[in-house]
C-alpha cells in the first residue's frame, strides 16, 4: 500500500498550509526489493551512507539495499542522546542522504545528522512500535532532559512487511499502545483550544483520529483471535506521524500521557528503576490518564488562582535535573488565561473526556494483548500513583487537563 501523502498537505481550512517533506510511504510485503526505484522517483541521488545497528543488520531476512557506506552501531547501550548522536556524525563520510535502520532509535542518529548536514534522509522502519518514522520531531535526552526537537521529516520511507511481520510480539503491542495514546493527546488538544484559544486543526486532528480508528480496529480484531493486520498497524503509525509533521509540533499525537515515558527515560529520584520501551511506558500512562481524567469528570471543579510551580517542589521531584525543569517552565502555559474559564466550560470538557474509553477497559485490552497497563509492569512502585502525572506534567510545558489541575479545586 501507497500512502497518499498529498491528502495531507496544502491549504487548510485553519488557514495554515500543510507542507510535507515526506514524498513517498510505501507499506508493503517485500518492498525493500524496489528500494532504489523508489529513490529514484523521490529524486534521492547521490552518495548515500545506510545506518543500521547491530540488531537490525543481523536481522533474518534483511534486505541490506545498497550503500556507498554501511555504519553498523552497537545496539547494546544505543539511546537517542545528543552526544551520542553527534559522535557519529564524522563516521558518516560526508553522504548525500542518509539512510536508517531500524526503530525509533536509529532514526533519531538519522535525523538529526542528516538536519545539521542540510540533506535528506531516507527510513526503512523494522518495527512497527512508535509512530516516529514520519515525524518530524527529534526525540533527545539533551543534559538529562528529554527534548522534543523539530527535524527533518523523512523524504521516504520504506516499510517491508516481511521484516515488521517477524518482530516480536510485545514490540507490536507497544506500537498499538502508543497509537491507542491518541484518545488522551486528542482530548488534551481538544481541551486546550476550549479554554486558551489555543491554536487547533480538524484536518490535523482528523490524520490522528484516522490513526487511532485503524489502530484500534486491528486490536479489537486481535482480541477476537484475528491475525495480527501488520499493513493497517504500520499505515496507523505513518499516518500518526504525519500529524505531527503537518503541524511541526507532536501536539495532536503527544499529550500527558507521553510525559510518563519521558519521567522513565530521565529518571529522576524515585524513578531510577523505571524502565520500558516507548509504547510500553504511553500505555501506562493512557490508562493513567484515562483513571484520572474520568474521575474529575465526575465532579465540578472550582477554579484557583494560578501559582508557578513551587521550586522547593521541583528540587525535590527532580533533584539533578531540577534546573532544566525550571527553566521549561519560566512561561508557564496555565499563566496565559483565566483558570475560571476551565470552570465555565466544564460541561463541554466533560463530553470530551466521555469519547475516553475507561481506564478498565483500556488496561484490559492492553493485558489481552500481553502488554503493560500498570505503574508496576514497568518499574515505578504503585505508591507513586497519587503523584506521577503532577510530576510528569512538570516535564513539559504542554497545557493538559492533567496540568491543568493544579489550577483546579475539586474539594471546595
Amino acid at each position: 500500500m501507497i500512502l497518499d501523502c498529498g491528502r495531507f498537505s496544502g491549504p487548510c481550512e485553519c488557514g495554515r498550509e500543510h507542507p510535507l517533506e515526506t514524498k513517498l510511504v510505501v507499506v508493503d510485503y517485500g518492498c525493500l526489493n524496489d528500494f532504489d526505484r523508489y529513490m529514484a522517483e523521490c529524486g534521492l541521488t547521490g552518495r548515500r551512507t545506510v545506518i543500521y545497528d547491530t540488531n537490525t543488520y543481523n536481522l533474518p531476512g534483511m534486505v541490506h539495499v545498497r550503500a556507498d557506506k554501511e555504519l553498523v552501531l552497537e545496539a547494546k547501550g544505543l539511546h537517542s542522546e545528543q552526544g551520542m548522536i553527534e559522535s557519529i556524525i564524522p563516521q558518516l563520510d560526508d553522504p548525500e542522504v542518509i539512510v536508517t535502520v531500524g526503530s525509533g532509535t536509529l532514526m533519531d542518529f538519522a535525523r538529526y545528522p542528516a538536519n545539521k548536514l542540510g540533506i535528506p534522509f531516507v527510513a526503512i522502519p523494522t518495527l512497527a512500535s512508535s509512530d516516529g518514522f514520519t515525524a518530524n520531531i527529534c526525540s533527545v535526552v539533551v543534559d538529562g532532559q528529554k527534548k522534543s526537537i523539530p527535524m527533518h521529516a523523512p523524504a521516504l520511507v520504506c516499510a517491508d512487511l516481511n521484516i515488521i511481520s517477524g518482530a516480536p510480539m510485545f514490540l507490536t503491542v507497544s506500537g498499538i499502545a502508543d497509537i491507542l495514546s491518541k484518545y488522551i493527546s486528542l482530548a488534551d488538544w481538544k481541551i486546550a483550544h476550549l479554554v486558551s484559544g489555543e491554536y487547533f486543526c480538524e484536518r490535523t486532528a482528523a490524520a490522528a483520529q484516522e490513526a487511532l480508528e485503524l489502530m484500534a480496529g486491528c486490536a479489537d480484531r486481535m482480541l477476537k483471535g484475528g491475525e495480527p493486520d501488520y499493513e493497517a498497524m504500520t499505515m496507523a503509525q505513518m499516518i500518526s506521524g504525519i500529524s505531527m509533521q503537518m503541524l511541526g509540533n507532536s501536539r495532536a499525537a503527544s499529550g500527558a500521557e507521553h510525559l510518563i515515558a519521558h519521567l522513565v527515560e530521565m529518571k529522576p529520584p524515585r524513578f531510577e528503576n523505571a524502565h520500558g520501551i516507548h509504547g510500553e511506558c504511553v500505555g501506562v500512562g493512557t490508562v493513567l490518564c484515562a483513571e484520572a481524567y474520568h474521575r474529575m469528570a465526575e465532579k465540578t471543579p472550582k477554579a484557583r488562582p494560578f501559582r508557578p510551580l513551587d521550586e522547593a517542589w521541583v528540587r525535590e521531584k527532580f533533584g539533578p535535573l531540577a534546573g532544566g525543569i525550571l527553566k521549561e517552565n519560566e512561561h508557564d502555559v496555565l499563566a496565559a488565561f483565566d483558570p475560571q474559564n476551565i470552570v465555565d466550560h466544564w460541561d463541554e470538557i466533560r463530553e470530551i473526556i466521555a469519547g475516553i474509553p475507561r481506564a478498565a477497559d483500556i488496561a484490559w485490552t492492553l493485558h489481552a494483548l500481553g502488554g503493560k497497563y500498570s505503574l508496576s509492569d514497568i518499574g515505578i512502585d504503585e505508591s507513586l500513583r497519587g503523584e506521577v502525572l503532577d510530576i510528569s506534567a512538570a516535564i513539559r510545558n504542554r497545557l493538559t487537563l492533567a496540568r491543568m489541575s493544579r489550577v483546579l479545586d475539586f474539594d471546595g
